[in-house]
């Protein structure tokens, strides 16, 4: 830290750039707001339930009382600014977490302190180990009838296989909820309840709890000291360890992600949320605390480049979510991880090999925008008017040119024809359908070449019927919308490899191209990789391999089994051959390399996948054999069936996507609405022999 510039570090120290992360309904954006509202950032405490949430500014969020998008805002607590993006819950918008957590420093991970850890729990907890990003958490909702904080802080260890730390306990439970015991400096925090939890008041430990109090604290300090070795001699050696010891020691601990606080508390009820903003100043990262990031050189990608955390390094930043504003125009979220971002400034795109004006600077509040001049390295701001910048893009100097780690896509499971009412429609829909498409890249566009139609592709039914709203809404079209149909996709079983010569005469031009593709199966989810193993004296030109790369990734697309997109597989180019390298050409070797792969495909024995879900399904006792006997009859797969604290049972399976249409709705009437479940996608399997054949039949390609 002492290399770096003495401005960045005083600016910098007092920073925190931090996502609220949890389950569906776990009080994510309750727990925002109530931050905004004791920050000062906002005046009234907006209620997800009367739609007037600050942070979920949409249309769609207000009606239906959930989260879709990520909205950001900055707050300031104690002499710190802190970046705050409240995240979506729902497993349909798991896009939104991923690019958020891909770009923040630290996270709050919110837990209903009545289920404890849930579905979409671990698929956000799992992301943010992932990125390696330091968390506290907050178990919420004490104060609703079944609350247990110690059977939520033991969930946290038994399914996420972290180390909890308490460092709050709650002052009783249910409605009888008014407070918390502070493990680490040993007080009582209670609120009145009268006004809007404003006023709190610090004072001594209930009588009635002093004696499990020192049971935890002492458990708690042992958790804290192992984090310090100076720290743990000096309490072995039974000399007093100092509130501010304890703090230092549990804070190296979080940032090393070796334990994560946990506090508690009833968001709704405006209690325990205080504490828990100094909790991120106390514990989570500034942007000093993490390691620099690194990237490659574009042009030699075996080659690092570091980009320190300095004001005075040449700029570099990740593009990491793009906003349509119907004022604005294309905003473009960037976080700056190098350098200053100006106003003015001419940045190059290195995924396009484009330069991009910064045209305008703004800082977001949910969707209002206030003007800057600049975003300084550490910092997350928005650019209007960029042009060729697309989610996971890096923006960096011109004289150091580096591309950073992307972010992942997940694959689409679900798609739905659409089609515009009328013909002079079509362009203006297409144009929309885009727009959407580039703001979340969860969702994909293609033409079907069996039939023509456009079908719109996403994570499930919920995702592509705000698509499909916001279509009508946002870019006012008529459109028509076909049912959902399951996204299949294809893979490869076995090595396969071919050769492919191209020769062509374009317009009085002779093209030539020789290239030999071999394939081979990846694990589930691996993606798709392309690996260049030639042996020459000198390299191939760049332009040619990126015209073998593209033809690669333009190829995988259509599979050969039913034209569904190709995954999980590794292609190795394994032979170039040129007639005339320098005037090769880029058309001819794309071409070479779309029709080897496709039959290097052909010869590795293609499989179908289809999509498959995990489920949880929580209903009573007496009827769980209907339950049961249901998802066996969908092709389901049931795990495990636990009893759930309070009555009823927790049955976790796995069902293919093609049998969950309409489960809601059939779960209700087997149950006598009494049951609920979450699901969540899990990976692509192959289909069984007897139902892929009768689905090829369907399509007429049997």
């Amino acid at each position: 830290m002492s290399a770096l510039d003495p401005k960045t570090v005083s600016e910098l120290k007092y920073t925190r750039n931090i996502g609220v992360m949890a389950h569906i309904d776990a009080g994510k954006t309750t727990t925002s707001e109530r931050i905004l509202y004791y920050t000062g950032k906002s005046h009234k405490l907006g209620e997800v339930h009367d739609g007037d949430a600050t942070m979920d500014w949409m249309e769609q969020e207000q009606e239906r009382g959930i989260t879709i998008t990520a909205a950001a805002t900055t707050v300031s607590w104690k002499d710190h600014r802190i970046n705050i993006i409240d995240t979506p819950g729902h497993v349909d918008f798991t896009i939104e977490v991923e690019r958020s957590l891909r770009v923040l420093d630290g996270a709050i991970a919110v837990f209903d302190g009545v289920n404890g850890v849930e579905p979409q729990s671990e698929t956000v907890w799992k992301q943010a180990d992932k990125y390696k990003v330091p968390r506290i958490c907050f178990i919420n909702k004490m104060d609703r009838v079944g609350a247990d904080f110690v059977m939520s802080v033991d969930s946290i260890k038994t399914k996420l296989l972290a180390n909890p730390i308490p460092i709050q306990v709650p002052i009783g439970l249910e409605d009888s909820f008014v407070g918390v015991v502070d493990l680490i400096e040993n007080c009582a925090y209670t609120w009145a309840g009268a006004d809007r939890g404003e006023a709190f008041e610090k004072g001594e430990i209930p009588q009635n709890l002093k004696e499990s109090v020192e049971a935890y604290r002492t458990e708690i300090v042992e958790k804290i000291v192992e984090f310090d070795e100076a720290l743990m001699d000096k309490y072995l050696n039974g000399e007093s360890v100092s509130v501010a010891e304890l703090k230092a020691a549990l804070r190296k601990g979080t940032l090393e992600l070796k334990g994560f606080p946990v506090l508690c508390g009833a968001a709704f009820k405006n209690k325990g949320v205080q504490p828990l903003i100094d909790a991120v100043v106390d514990y989570l990262p500034s942007p000093l605390d993490v390691k620099s990031v690194s990237g490659m050189n574009p042009e030699n990608t075996d080659k690092t480049v570091v980009c320190k955390t300095d004001f005075e390094e040449p700029v570099c930043g990740l593009a990491f979510k793009i906003a349509t504003d119907p004022f604005a125009g294309s905003l473009t979220y960037v976080r700056v991880y190098s350098g200053i971002l100006k106003v003015g400034d001419s940045v190059l795109n290195p995924r396009t090999e484009k330069r991009e004006r910064v045209q305008k600077i703004v800082k977001m509040h949910a969707n209002s925008r206030t003007e800057v001049n600049e975003i300084k390295a550490g910092d997350i701001g928005a650019v209007i008017g960029l042009k060729f910048t697309a989610t996971g893009d890096t923006l960096c100097d011109q004289k150091r040119p580096v591309v950073l780690e992307s972010i992942t896509f997940p694959e689409p499971v679900i798609s739905v024809a659409v089609e515009a009412k009328s013909s002079a429609d079509q362009d203006k829909m297409m144009a929309g359908l885009e727009k959407l498409v580039k703001e979340d890249p969860s969702a994909r566009l293609r033409n079907d070449p069996e039939t023509g139609q456009t079908l719109l592709s996403g994570m499930g039914e919920l995702h592509l019927e705000i698509l499909v709203d916001r279509l009508l809404r946002e870019h006012k079209i008529q459109a028509n919308v076909g049912k959902p149909q399951v996204s299949y996709r294809e893979t490869i079983s076995s090595r396969g490899n071919a050769t492919h010569t191209y020769e062509r005469q374009i317009a009085g031009e002779d093209l030539y191209a020789f290239v030999e593709i071999e394939v081979e199966p990846q694990a589930r989810g691996a993606g798709l990789a392309f690996v260049n193993s030639v042996q020459r004296s000198a390299p191939i030109p760049f332009n040619i391999l990126k015209a073998i790369e593209a033809g690669f990734k333009e190829s995988a697309e259509v599979g050969p089994i039913a034209s569904y997109g190709l995954i999980d597989f590794k292609a190795t180019l394994k032979r170039v051959e040129f007639r005339d390298e320098k005037n090769a050409s880029e058309i001819a070797y794309k071409a070479a390399t779309s029709l080897a792969l496709r039959d290097a495909v052909r010869a590795a024995k293609p499989v179908l996948l289809e999509p498959v879900f995990k489920l949880e399904v929580t209903c009573p006792d007496n009827f769980v054999g209907n339950v049961v006997g249901d998802l066996n009859s969908r092709r389901g797969k049931v795990h495990s069936m636990s009893v759930k604290p309070g009555g009823g049972q927790v049955i976790s399976a796995d069902a293919p996507l093609a049998t969950l249409f309409g489960y809601a709705t059939d779960l209700r009437s087997l149950t006598q609405g009494r049951a609920s479940f979450s699901m969540e996608f899990k990976e692509y399997s192959e289909i069984p022999p007897k139902v892929r054949d009768e689905l090829l039949q369907r399509m007429g390609r049997f």
